[in-house]
C-alpha cells in the first residue's frame, strides 16, 4: 500500500474486555466529518454485549496473531492506507500493523503493552488480576467485575457511571491475548514484537492519560521512546485527569478530534515528549 494522498479511511481498533461498540461516538463523530469508518470487533467478537457474555466459545481462544491478522486483511482490502487507530491492546495492534507497514498515520491510545517495555505499575497488574490470576485463563475469555471494571477502566467515574459504562460496554476478555503481553519480554518470538527502529512505518502518535490505571502514562511514555532511534516520526501527548475509558468518558470528543487532527497533519510536539522526527 503505496499511495500517500490524504486517508479518506479510519480503522480503530479497540481493547480487552471492549468491542468495536465502545467506540461508537467516535464512528459518529469521525463520519460527521466525512471519513468512512471501520470498526469492527476482534475475531469470534461480532455482536450485541449480551450475547458475548453469554457465550464465549468463539473467542475464547484467540490470540494476538488472530486479531492483528484481521485487522490486516481489513486494511489490505482498501484501496490506499487508512488512518489507524487503537485503544489499549488495540493501541498495541496498531504499533504492531505499523511495523508491517500498513497505515498513513497510527495513533496509539493508552497502549497496551508490547515486547521491550518494562514499565510495570501495581496498578497494570491489578488491572489484569482477573485474567492473570490463573494460568488456566490463558485459553478462556474471563468477565471483570462491576468493581474491577470500575478500578481499571472508569476510577475517575463515580460507581453510578461506572456501572453505566460497564452495563453497555464490558464484555469477557480473551486471556490469551492479555498472556501474551504479559509475557511478551520472556519470549523471544512473541507476537507482540516491535522493530523499533523502523524508519519506513508511517508517523504514530501515542496518546496517554494522566490517571490510568491500566496503561499509565509512564508506561505509554516508555513505549514511545523506544522508537527514538528510528527516522520515522513518532510524538506523545498526555491529558491529564483522564482515565483508561477516555473513549467513553466525558470529554472524549477533546481526544478524538486531536488524535484525528493529528494523523492528518502529523508533527513533533513541542514541550510534550517529542520522541523522533523525520
Amino acid at each position: 500500500m503505496t499511495d500517500q494522498s490524504t486517508p479518506d479511511t479510519i480503522v480503530l481498533i479497540h481493547g480487552l474486555w471492549m468491542t468495536a461498540k465502545s467506540f461508537e461516538h467516535w464512528v459518529e463523530r469521525y463520519e460527521g466529518r466525512g471519513f468512512t469508518v471501520i470498526a469492527k470487533s476482534w475475531p469470534g467478537m461480532d455482536g450485541d454485549v449480551e450475547a458475548l457474555r453469554a457465550d464465549t466459545s468463539a473467542f475464547d481462544d484467540i490470540g494476538i496473531e488472530d486479531v492483528v491478522d484481521r485487522y490486516a486483511e481489513i486494511i489490505e482490502a482498501l484501496d490506499k492506507p487508512p488512518i489507524i487507530m487503537g485503544h489499549s491492546f488495540g493501541a498495541a495492534f496498531t504499533q504492531i500493523l505499523l511495523d508491517r507497514g500498513y497505515g498513513a498515520a497510527g495513533v496509539a491510545i493508552d497502549t497496551g503493552p508490547v515486547k521491550g517495555v518494562l514499565t510495570l505499575p501495581v496498578s497494570t497488574i491489578r488491572s489484569g488480576f482477573p485474567i492473570l490470576k490463573s494460568p488456566a485463563n490463558r485459553h478462556k475469555a474471563v468477565m471483570q467485575t462491576p468493581e474491577e471494571f470500575h478500578y481499571a477502566f472508569t476510577n475517575t467515574l463515580t460507581e453510578e457511571e461506572s456501572l453505566a459504562a460497564y452495563d453497555r460496554y464490558a464484555v469477557p476478555g480473551p486471556g490469551k491475548v492479555l498472556w501474551q503481553g504479559a509475557l511478551a519480554n520472556f519470549n523471544p518470538h512473541s507476537p507482540a514484537k516491535i522493530h523499533f527502529k523502523n524508519d519506513d512505518r508511517a508517523p504514530l502518535l501515542f496518546i496517554a492519560g494522566g490517571e490510568d490505571h491500566v496503561a499509565t502514562a509512564a508506561a505509554n511514555k516508555e513505549n514511545a521512546k523506544h522508537y527514538k532511534h528510528s527516522k520515522a516520526l513518532t510524538a506523545y501527548h498526555e491529558f491529564p485527569g483522564r482515565s483508561h475509558f477516555t473513549v467513553g468518558q466525558e470529554g472524549w470528543e477533546e481526544v478524538a478530534d486531536f488524535a484525528l487532527d493529528w494523523a492528518l497533519a502529523p508533527r513533533a510536539l513541542e514541550g510534550d515528549a517529542a520522541v523522533s522526527a523525520a
